[in-house]
């Protein structure tokens, strides 16, 4: 017998997702295309956002080889540049070249959350192409860093092969290029859906396209309205695990358990953390690093099941309000109809979330039937529609009879849930987990817009309804007047008019000059008078 042995070996992130692309939604040359789209301009859209910037971004994707006899999919060169603060050189290879390194670790709303995107898209095109990846910075208007970098997958770690410094001209911002393999061909229709959509939830940014056949798309901004930045905030007791507290109390300089619960935790003061202690069986004097295992998976039991605990506010969300997401459907759907819903805050495991409603309905855009737009901290969500929580909340939980929606009726509903942490159901942020607490909410947000949509119709039907009897009068109520008059043997017919509500100044006018210039030749005035009526 042979024995055979076991090698282990350890792999770095950037390998990870070297060998597992497809967790990052990076399946295909088609849908890879639309991902490095996506990440780069929501980078750059959360970049301006954050500095209060409203965002002028320009995206050009063109051939690498404009050869006519290679086809899709061939390389393509993508830029995206922005105008936003830009990022200090020091920070340029890391956050460009290293997989798991950005600046989303922290309990505030943004569309990234694992600080991968940008830097796959990178890898993505690295690993198809082989060519570096161009970086252009200004974080002063002054002075413009350029880099060229690839990135060791092995070590994951960024290889600077080229770096230099340029004058800035008083621009600030961020420029990056890379060269990867993609199929325009199949991805076009989501990469312009894609614009149209972030046009509608980021009505305030300019977006400029320019696609490999030469044809620009502007969206213009809308609106000169922001929406406030997001705050950084603190866990919610709710939402920690015995790994989560452990590395907190590792952190820590607090000396004993009541400060360590006050300045660690989301809306605990002192009478709370009192409060609790008592409740977890623990001396408020306790030194938390001195604590057993034991005792603190006992208080992370008794953190999760405390029930005095507030709920989260709102101020590390950052909802796209009202107004702003109205301007971008008027804008974008052109409807007749349209309203938001924005829900008050609520929370899932400890992550505070806010979900906003908008329905459109009719004009000239909308085409018959429920078209549904789904949007997660402001990024459009384009695949696996019928995998999301809201497309069960509109297909399964909402009877569209009962707000007097008639069928196959040009309908759009919009979604947003903004959250510190989205459950998203894969790496590749497609489509939102159905959470209680989130279905829960957005079914109440679609009844309360459907309310509205409800009420607007009624209106609608009953004025339609008024309107057909009035086409009516207005057809025979001659006649009768004609016969009123015959049978009254008078000489003039009965000002009928304003029965029907019409306010016809020309007839009105001219009837008193008739009987002002005419003599009292009643035949005479008669026929005129009736000639106008």
């Amino acid at each position: 017998m042979t024995s055979s042995k076991v090698s282990f070996a350890e792999i770095s992130p950037s390998e990870f997702f070297y060998r597992n692309r497809d967790l990052a939604g990076f399946t295909n040359p088609a849908r890879a295309l639309y991902m490095a789209v996506r990440e780069l301009v929501e980078n750059s859209l959360d970049a301006c956002e954050l500095a209060g910037i409203t965002p002028d971004i320009y995206v050009r994707l063109i051939p690498e080889t404009l050869s006519q006899e290679i086809s899709d999919p061939r390389p393509y060169r993508l830029s995206v540049k922005d105008n936003g603060p830009g990022v200090e050189p020091q920070y340029v290879p890391s956050a460009f070249g290293k997989v798991f390194y950005g600046s989303k670790y922290v309990l505030r709303q943004s569309r990234g959350m694992f600080g991968l995107g940008g830097t796959m898209a990178i890898l993505y095109g690295q690993i198809t192409t082989n060519k570096p990846v161009r970086i252009m910075t200004s974080s002063d208007g002054k002075t413009l860093h350029y880099f060229e970098m690839l990135i060791d997958i092995t070590e994951n770690r960024p290889i600077v092969l080229k770096r230099e410094t340029r004058k800035a001209g008083g621009r600030t911002g961020t420029r990056v290029e890379i060269v990867l393999e993609g199929d325009y061909l199949r991805a076009s229709q989501k990469i312009a859906d894609y614009f149209k959509q972030t046009a509608l939830v980021a009505s305030y940014a300019n977006l400029v396209f320019l696609d490999p056949s030469g044809v620009v798309t502007f969206y213009s901004r809308a609106t000169e309205e922001m929406p406030q930045p997001p705050k950084e905030t603190l866990p919610h007791p709710h939402g920690i695990d015995v790994e989560a507290l452990k590395r907190m109390i590792k952190l820590s300089d607090e000396r004993d358990m009541k400060s360590f619960m006050v300045r660690n935790f989301h809306r605990v003061g002192e009478r709370i953390a009192l409060k609790f202690l008592e409740f977890a069986g623990l001396d408020p004097k306790t030194d938390p690093k001195k604590m057993t295992n034991q005792q603190i998976v006992s208080v992370v039991n008794a953190l999760q099941s405390f029930p005095d605990f507030l709920q989260p506010d709102a101020s590390c969300l950052s909802p796209v309000g009202e107004q702003i997401l109205l301007a971008g459907i008027q804008k974008e759907l052109q409807p007749e109809f349209a309203t938001v819903v924005t829900r008050p805050p609520s929370s899932y495991s400890g992550f505070p979330f806010l979900v906003e409603v908008g329905i459109a309905y009719g004009g000239k855009v909308l085409q018959p039937g429920v078209k549904l737009y789904r949007f997660a901290n402001r990024i459009p969500l384009l695949y696996d529609e019928s995998s999301d929580v809201s497309f069960k909340v509109i297909t399964e939980e909402i009877d569209w009879r009962r707000y007097h929606v008639p069928q196959d009726a040009p309908i759009a509903v919009i979604t947003h849930v903004c959250s510190t942490k989205i459950p998203y159901k894969t790496v590749g942020k497609e489509y939102i987990a159905d959470r209680p607490e989130i279905e829960r909410e957005l079914r109440n947000g679609l009844r309360e817009a459907l309310r509205k949509l409800g009420m607007y119709l009624s209106r609608k039907g009953s004025m339609e309804a008024v309107q057909r009897k009035m086409n009516i009068y207005s057809k025979y109520l001659p006649l009768i007047a004609q016969f009123a008059k015959e049978l009254a043997e008078q000489k003039r017919v009965p000002r009928y008019r304003k029965l029907l509500g019409v306010q016809d100044e020309q007839v009105k006018e001219e009837e008193e000059k008739i009987v002002e210039e005419v003599s009292s030749d009643g035949k005479e005035v008669q026929s005129r008078i009736d000639e106008y009526s």
